[in-house]
């Protein structure tokens, strides 16, 4: 699903327009990139919680000529679900 399709569905399930639906979907996009970089977790009871975890650096290969490269260390988000979630998809 990608995010027109993800709008449409919104738009129909909460009975609002799309214009409104892309809104809210932005907004609420918005708020957890904003919470995460300033290393804040979202967390949704029921379906998840939205953090940031750090990557240490290590060592890599270059696929292409097997040479050993250094891959710095990174701070990426992470998403973990929720009981809810995850007993809804494991039905």
């Amino acid at each position: 699903m990608n995010k027109a399709q993800l709008v449409e569905k919104i738009s129909t399930d909460a009975e609002i327009s799309k214009a409104a639906a892309t809104r809210a979907l932005d907004a609420f996009t918005g708020a957890v990139t904003s919470s995460l970089k300033e290393g804040n977790s979202v967390a949704l009871v029921g379906f998840g919680t939205f953090s940031v975890k750090e990557r240490a650096a290590r060592t890599g290969r270059n696929p292409q000529t097997g040479a050993e490269i250094q891959i710095s260390a990174a701070t990426i988000p992470s998403f973990k679900p929720g009981k809810g979630l995850k007993d809804q998809v494991n039905l």
